[in-house]
């Protein structure tokens, strides 16, 4: 609602009976005359101005319905799929942002039916400049039609969609598409973990947001759900969770371990014991005072209570002593190394940990072999690229390993710059690597990679993240997209990847 001037009562009559004789200055645009209302004229004169407002009012009469939204549709050039996460500006600062389906459902009744300029902003998409360095495009958007906008995609990654948070089809949903898909109650994910689980896919998430308050589940949020079939990932993508529940339906925490802040799990993987039960660990932390763990150790999953539970303290800061320098935690995977042993070993990305790839041996900090973790590795263009997070595992397409990772102190996001690299052992060395993908000014963290996505004999490679202003002077987050996980896609058949192969 737009508040009302000062000058003007939400009910005029009131005002002009206290006053006989009034100055009405603001009666519409300021290009009217001002008019001088007395008290013997007071209903001409009402009815003057109020007439004069009726005319100059945008939206529709009495009893008439509003037009219809114009649909705005982006796809990318050459292949016609539709592209997530692209933003549309109006030269007077309204923002709009594709959802999943590539789709804005634009409403404006002021800008109807003229030639509009649309600003596009997309990471790792766009147009090109035109004459006065502007990227952008004119659209003339009419009631009930659809405008298709094309945009180039520049990074070799490319962008699927949004896999967490509410409104992912926002946009298509005004025109009735999209009606049966179900929203989760949870309008923001942090930091995946996805691994194979009796089944099905577990998923796991940091912290998540909620519509209720600003502050929401701080003890790790999880879901399940099947192995997406080859066509669920074109866009527009659909991946329901089966989000883990309380009594009212609502998502709740899984992993509410003793203790004051937040409590995160990495390192999470399914194991098998000795007589071959099935079991899923990972690495808590429970933070508090912003980023710092006051205690470490290992939880292990119940299916009963559907909850992660303290399975042992491997340190606590009361202790004294000072912090562990390695703890299974980071991004898990199993490796056979070339003596033909199985391992399970953790890193972020490259692997700072071992042990034998059993429950037990993860289960017995005397069997943990500390490695040395490779500290950087040689970029495409010439320069020494030194990694901050990230994930890697074997791709039967390449029969190498593979890693996506973000780049620590990367331009022209600090945080936001994600590269590809091979080797042929998980512990390395890694190869010279490639940038696949790049943020204006965002962070995207904690990338996981999603190798049982990729279907047998196909050279695809699907990676999310955390996108995020966290970590920036970014002032204007992206509306729903925010806080949340983005799936991208790489085809390791690129030419782009030649350097890296």
């Amino acid at each position: 609602m737009i508040p009302m001037p000062e000058r003007m009562s939400a009910d005029p009559l009131p005002r002009m009976h206290e006053h006989p004789t009034m100055a009405v200055t603001h009666c519409g645009p300021s290009a009217w005359p001002s008019l001088s209302v007395r008290r013997s004229s007071r209903p001409a004169a009402l009815a003057l101005c109020l007439g004069l407002l009726a005319l100059s009012a945008p939206v529709a009469q009495a009893g008439e319905a509003p037009a219809a939204p114009c649909r705005l549709v982006v796809v990318e050039k050459g292949r016609g799929c539709p592209v997530p996460l692209i933003e549309l500006r109006t030269t007077n600062q309204l923002r709009f942002v594709t959802d999943n389906a590539g789709v804005v459902a634009f409403d404006c009744q002021e800008l109807m039916g003229q030639e509009v300029w649309f600003d596009i902003i997309g990471h790792g998409y766009g147009v090109e400049k035109d004459g006065f360095g502007n990227r952008g495009v004119r659209v003339r958007p009419m009631p009930g039609t659809t405008q298709t906008i094309t945009v180039e995609r520049h990074s070799l990654a490319s962008c699927l969609g949004r896999l967490t948070g509410g409104g992912l089809f926002a946009e298509v949903q005004h025109f009735g598409e999209e009606r049966a898909w179900k929203e989760s109650g949870i309008i923001g994910c942090d930091s995946v973990q996805c691994v194979p689980y009796q089944g099905r896919l577990f998923w796991l998430w940091g912290d998540s947001g909620v519509p209720s308050y600003p502050l929401g589940i701080f003890s790790s949020t999880g879901a399940t759900s099947a192995l997406p079939a080859p066509e669920a990932l074109v866009p527009p993508i659909h991946l329901p969770f089966e989000y883990v529940c309380d009594a009212k339906g609502h998502p709740r925490g899984i992993a509410p371990l003793p203790g004051d802040g937040p409590t995160w799990i990495f390192g999470m993987l399914a194991m098998k014991d000795k007589a071959g039960h099935e079991h899923l660990g990972g690495c808590y932390s429970k933070i508090k005072g912003g980023l710092a763990a006051y205690e470490i150790g290992l939880a292990v999953w119940n299916d009963s209570t559907r909850l992660f539970e303290r399975s042992q303290v491997v340190w606590e800061k009361t202790s004294g002593a000072p912090a562990p320098h390695a703890v299974p935690d980071g991004q898990a995977t199993s490796w056979r190394d070339p003596s033909g042993k199985e391992w399970y070993v953790f890193g972020n990305p490259f692997p700072f940990l071992r042990c034998p790839a059993s429950f037990e041996a993860w289960s017995d900090r005397s069997t943990w072999e500390v490695l040395d973790a490779q500290k950087s590795v040689a970029g495409a263009d010439g320069s020494q690229v030194v990694p901050h997070t990230g994930a890697i595992g074997y791709h039967p397409w390449r029969k190498r390993w593979v890693t996506v990772f973000m780049q620590r102190g990367g331009k022209p996001s600090s945080l936001g710059e994600l590269w590809y690299a091979e080797a042929d052992q998980a512990t390395g060395p890694w190869g010279t690597a490639v940038k696949i993908l790049s943020h204006e000014n965002y962070t995207f963290y904690n990338p996981h990679l999603h190798l049982d996505f990729t279907p047998a004999g196909k050279s695809s490679l699907y990676f999310e993240g955390s996108y995020t202003v966290s970590f920036t002077g970014n002032q204007a987050p992206t509306p729903r997209y925010d806080y949340n996980q983005i799936l991208y896609r790489l085809d390791l058949d690129d030419p782009g990847l030649k350097p890296a192969q």
